[in-house]
């Protein structure tokens, strides 16, 4: 039977991971929300030009 409190004891988190966590959180990416604006804006100052 595995005890998982030794087991846990036995566990060391991976620098890579936190390494990578800390690349991945410093990152600013854009999302669908943001070219969804980013397309309305544009589409919006377009139509206001042509006006």
């Amino acid at each position: 039977m595995i005890n998982f409190e030794e087991e846990l004891k036995k566990f060391f988190p991976s620098l890579e991971v936190e390494n990578a966590e800390e690349a991945i959180y410093n990152q600013d990416l854009t999302d669908m929300a943001d070219m969804l604006i980013k397309t309305l804006m544009n589409s919006q100052e377009k139509s206001e030009e042509v006006q």
